[in-house]
């Protein structure tokens, strides 16, 4: 099943239409109700683009002017509302967005399909050092997550959950893939190896510039 052409696809309007459920706020709170519920951890948020991110769904009608307070010689804050039209396009936004699997492109997935450029043993150098970083990231995560077990309902770290996991993950893959490279056990390598010492393609590698190479599985 494919997703739904959104009239926004940004998610932190997304994020915005989910806050305004908890009640009408002006946008500076908003930004600092995502903060400083956690959500800046997975949702980008900066002061500039969540104002046009809430003229935007004004204009589409998601959410709605309930009130402008005044509060001594400050400048005036408008209060938003989300409106039923934004109410539905949030659980429909939300409903795809969990239901079904959108193809990313995750910066370090084109590090990797690219990574031929670099001599196998340098390529083995830098992992090591993003297998220390990942395994001190996660450490850390895992220290704040039992900290935070301890004062909040599970249901509000799922998402932290989730980036742990994956973090780990990530760097399972990476001592696995580090330990083909370095035992000679990776498919290609002799050929990869050779490349960056002779300056010459190997044979098996030039069926990829005849059109030999993996089909498109998109």
């Amino acid at each position: 099943m494919a997703m739904k052409r959104r009239k926004l696809s940004n998610p932190l309007a997304l994020a915005v239409m989910a806050t305004l459920t908890q009640k009408p706020m002006h946008p500076y709170e908003i930004a600092q109700t995502l903060r400083r519920q956690g959500k800046d951890a997975t949702t980008k948020i900066n002061y500039g683009s969540l104002y046009t991110v809430v003229q935007n769904l004004e204009k589409h009608g998601f959410v709605e002017v309930r009130d402008v307070e005044r509060q001594g010689n400050r400048p005036e804050r408008t209060l938003y509302g989300i409106t039923d039209a934004g109410q539905q396009e949030m659980v429909e936004w939300m409903s795809d967005l969990l239901a079904v699997p959108a193809r990313e492109y995750p910066i370090f997935e084109t590090a990797l399909s690219l990574m031929g450029v670099v001599h196998p043993d340098e390529v083995a150098r830098l992992l090591d050092e993003r297998l220390a970083s990942l395994e001190v990231q996660a450490a850390s995560s895992r220290g704040a997550l039992d900290k935070l077990y301890e004062t909040l309902p599970r249901v509000f770290l799922v998402e932290a959950e989730y980036q742990l996991r994956m973090v780990e993950a990530q760097a399972e893959w990476v001592r696995g893939f580090l330990k083909e490279v370095r035992s000679g056990e990776l498919g290609g390598i002799e050929g990869w190896r050779s490349f960056h010492e002779t300056g010459r393609m190997p044979p098996e590698f030039q069926v990829l510039d005849d059109g030999g190479g993996a089909a498109d599985t998109q």
